[in-house]
């Protein structure tokens, strides 16, 4: 069994918890609903720097947070605020249809400028606030495919994974047809033909179409595609047209 999760009544009388939102009513009021002016302001700065955990501080976590979003625009940034500003608790129900009002209206752009991070914390602030079960499962899928590759990825780059070679004989073998076991029932893709990714882009396609949490769904699963992942990588070595899944 997991970790519990402390209930709503314990969370009130957590002192960090109280530390943690004090200001917030202040840069509460600085949140805008502007969001086509906030599309035009650009951010200055000499470079992007990523915060790495949260402080107790939130004037201070709000001011790293900016540096973030140096050369992006004013509402991504203001995206990230609101979600800070749920995850301590501050008037969550409020800065959540903040949060809906934003996607509903500003979804294209915030698909095309967010990174997979804030892409993903979207997500899961859908499947935590969300009362639509389709937004919520949807959004599950979202943290379950990065945070795979990302388990993935990150297994790989402590074993310094990336120096390995490809084994011809194995890709021989997934050549001829030869089903070779993973673990519980499941094989071995078969490197450069197979049509398993090819099938499921399909389906993620039909759900794209249903709602904001199906669209990102489908934008995580393209930039997969993109960047150095186990997808791309498997990209790189597909040779039949016909079962391509990008």
């Amino acid at each position: 069994m997991g970790r519990r999760k402390k209930s709503r009544f314990e969370q009130w009388f957590s002192l960090s918890r109280h530390k943690r939102r004090s200001g917030a009513i202040k840069l509460s009021e600085q949140i805008s609903t502007d969001f086509t002016k906030q599309r035009k302001i650009i951010i200055d700065g000499d470079e992007i720097q990523y915060t790495h955990g949260s402080s107790n501080d939130l004037d201070g976590h709000f001011e790293a947070l900016r540096d973030e979003f140096v050369g992006q625009s004013e509402l991504c940034y203001t995206h990230a605020k609101i979600i800070v500003l749920i995850r301590r608790d501050f008037e969550a129900k409020n800065h959540f249809a903040i949060f809906e009002q934003l996607w509903e209206e500003e979804k294209d752009y915030l698909l095309k400028h967010l990174n997979s991070r804030w892409l993903i914390s979207a997500t899961d602030t859908f499947a935590d606030f969300s009362e639509d079960d389709a937004i919520k499962s949807l959004s599950v899928a979202c943290s379950c495919l990065l945070n795979t590759v990302k388990m993935q990825e990150s297994e790989r780059f402590i074993t310094n994974a990336h120096s390995f070679i490809d084994d011809k004989e194995k890709i021989t073998k997934l050549d001829n047809e030869e089903r070779i076991p993973l673990f519980d029932g499941t094989s071995v893709f078969k490197i450069g033909t197979d049509d398993t990714l090819r099938n499921m882009r399909w389906r993620i396609d039909k759900v794209a179409k249903i709602n904001t949490a199906g669209a990102i769904l489908l934008e995580i699963f393209l930039r997969l595609q993109e960047h150095d992942t186990v997808f791309k990588r498997l990209r790189d070595r597909h040779r039949r047209n016909k079962t391509g899944w990008w």
